[in-house]
Parts: structure tokens; sequence; C-alpha cells
């Protein structure tokens, strides 16, 4: 096996699941995003001989996968296309959904709610762990957007949280959802 072959290999066995998630947040449809991520890796196995630093690689593949989306936004808007499949198919991860709590089913849900632009860095910082830098280099925004973009996410998230709560509290249907705390330290570098 030759080093382009064991980059790749180590590509995809370090970045397939994050990348994964990554794309399911952003289009919720587990189809949509295994296509995302597959193009994303496609691409780098066409281009690998052109991406001059290997250490870029995470992120690199982050922002392929995240224009890819755009592009497919763009065109779905453009192009809109209607289904005949009126009955949901069901999930691939049956038990998966189970084993989530309620608090979490709710956050992915709210989640889900927001804006890409608010959805995309919250997911890349929170669940995908991602510097300001390296969300910055993904998403092709500067840092301090990035920055705006995750506190206006944060606040949305908080004010959707306490409307839940406040609802839940009227109905007494439910516990409250707990103040779920969105760490302070930043990951500048």
């Amino acid at each position: 096996m030759n080093a382009t072959q064991q980059h790749l290999n180590q590509a995809v066995h370090e970045w397939y699941d994050p990348l994964y998630r990554f794309a399911l947040s952003l289009c919720q449809n587990v189809d949509h995003a295994q296509d995302l991520t597959q193009n994303a890796f496609h691409k780098l196995a066409r281009k690998h001989a052109t991406l001059r630093d290997a250490t870029k690689t995470k992120s690199w593949l982050f922002s392929v996968l995240y224009r890819e989306f755009v592009d497919g936004y763009r065109r779905s808007v453009r192009y809109p296309s209607t289904s005949l499949d009126s009955v949901p198919e069901p999930s691939r991860h049956g038990g998966r959904d189970a084993q989530l709590s309620h608090d979490a089913k709710v956050m992915m849900r709210m989640l889900g709610e927001l804006d890409d632009i608010f959805r995309a860095p919250l997911t890349l910082f929170y669940l995908e762990q991602l510097s300001y830098k390296e969300i910055a280099e993904v998403l092709n925004i500067p840092i301090g957007t990035v920055m705006s973009r995750l506190r206006r996410a944060k606040d949305r998230l908080r004010e959707r949280m306490e409307e839940l709560e406040t609802s839940n509290q009227a109905n007494n249907s439910q516990t409250p959802l707990q103040t779920i705390p969105f760490p302070r330290e930043a990951r500048h570098g």
C-alpha cells in the first residue's frame, strides 16, 4: 500500500463518523448525509495530490462537505422536486433513537430548527469540536463571524428552551427541560 492509499484509509477511518454527523445535522436526512459524506471522501481521493498539507485534511473535508450541502440546497431551491413517497422510510438506526434521552431528542429537534447559518457553526463547535479558526476555514467566513453566529445560535436555543419549559409547565405535561449550560471556554486555535 503506497503513502497516498495509507493517507486516504487513515482519513476515512478518522473522519468518517464526524463528517457524517455534521452532514446529518445539516440536512437531517440519513441518505443525503451518507451521500454528502461519500462525496467528500470521493473528492479527497481524486484531489489528494493537490492537497499540499496533510494536516489540513480534516478542515478540507468539512469544507468540501459544507460546500456540497450549500450547493445542493441552492439547486433544490432553484429546481424543487416532488417526492412520490408519502410514507417516510423507517430509520436505519432503529435502536439508536430509542437510546437517546428525551432532552437529547428535544435539543436535536431545536438544533434542526435553527437556520443553516447558525446550525453549521454550532454543530462544528460543540459536536465536532472544531476550533473557531477551523470553523472559519470550513465555512469560508471570518473568525469574528463564527463567534457572532455561535453566540446568536446559543441565544436562540436558550430562548427556545425557555419557551418549551414555560409551555411544559403550563401544560404540566412533562418535567421541564433541564437547562443545558454551554461551555464558556473557547477553542481559538
